[in-house]
C-alpha cells in the first residue's frame, strides 16, 4: 500500500493480520521527530510477533504488566529491554485484545534493533505511546517507489520457541 504524498499509516492499515503488516511495512518511512526537524528512514526489515500462541512472543504468558500493550488498539508503540541492554521497538498491530505487533528490524542504513533504537534515542519512556507526530515516533507510507524483491526469513534469536515455532517465516526484508 503505498501513497504519492507523505501520509501517516492509518488504524486500518495496522489493525490487519500481523503477517501481512509486517511485510506491508516494508518501504514504509519510520519519521522521528526532534525540534522542527523530522528525520526519516525506509524500513527495510520487519519481524512478526503474532498471538497468543506464539511461542516466541511475549503474549504467550498472557496479560503481564510487561505486554499490557500488546493487548491494546493498533499502532501503539510496544518499546521494551531485551537483555537488559537493548531497546526493542514494536508496532501493536491487528486487533484490540488479540496480543500481536511487529518489531523493527532495520531503517535506512541502520540495521539491527539494538542498533536502531541506540540511533534514534529510543527507549522504554516511548512505551504505550500513539504511532504519530504528537509522540516523536511515527510511520508514513511510503514516499517512493517500493523495492519488489522481500525475503521471508525465520525469526532471529528465538531458538527458546522450539523449531515449530522459531523456523517459520516471520521475518521480512527487502532485497537489496
Amino acid at each position: 500500500m503505498a501513497h504519492n504524498d507523505p501520509q501517516i499509516v492509518d488504524p486500518e492499515f495496522l489493525e490487519r493480520p500481523t503477517l501481512e503488516v509486517a511485510r506491508d511495512l516494508l518501504d514504509c518511512t519510520l519519521c522521528q521527530r526532534e525540534g522542527d526537524t523530522v528525520r526519516r528512514w525506509r524500513i527495510m526489515e520487519t519481524e512478526a510477533y503474532d498471538g497468543p500462541d506464539d511461542q516466541a512472543s511475549h503474549a504467550r504468558s498472557g496479560r503481564t504488566a510487561r505486554t499490557e500493550v500488546m493487548f491494546g488498539k493498533a499502532g501503539l508503540w510496544y518499546v521494551y529491554l531485551c537483555y537488559g541492554i537493548h531497546w526493542m521497538l514494536n508496532i501493536v498491530t491487528g486487533p484490540a485484545a488479540y496480543p500481536a505487533a511487529v518489531l523493527i528490524r532495520g531503517a535506512g542504513e541502520i540495521q539491527g534493533p539494538g542498533r536502531l533504537t541506540r540511533a534514534l534515542g529510543i527507549t522504554g519512556m516511548l512505551n504505550n505511546s500513539p504511532a504519530v507526530p504528537d509522540s516523536g515516533l511515527w510511520i508514513e507510507y511510503c514516499r517512493h517507489e517500493p523495492k519488489a524483491a522481500v525475503i521471508c526469513t525465520p525469526r532471529i534469536g528465538v531458538a527458546y520457541a522450539g523449531p515449530d515455532w522459531s523456523q517459520r517465516p516471520y521475518r521480512f526484508v527487502v532485497k537489496a
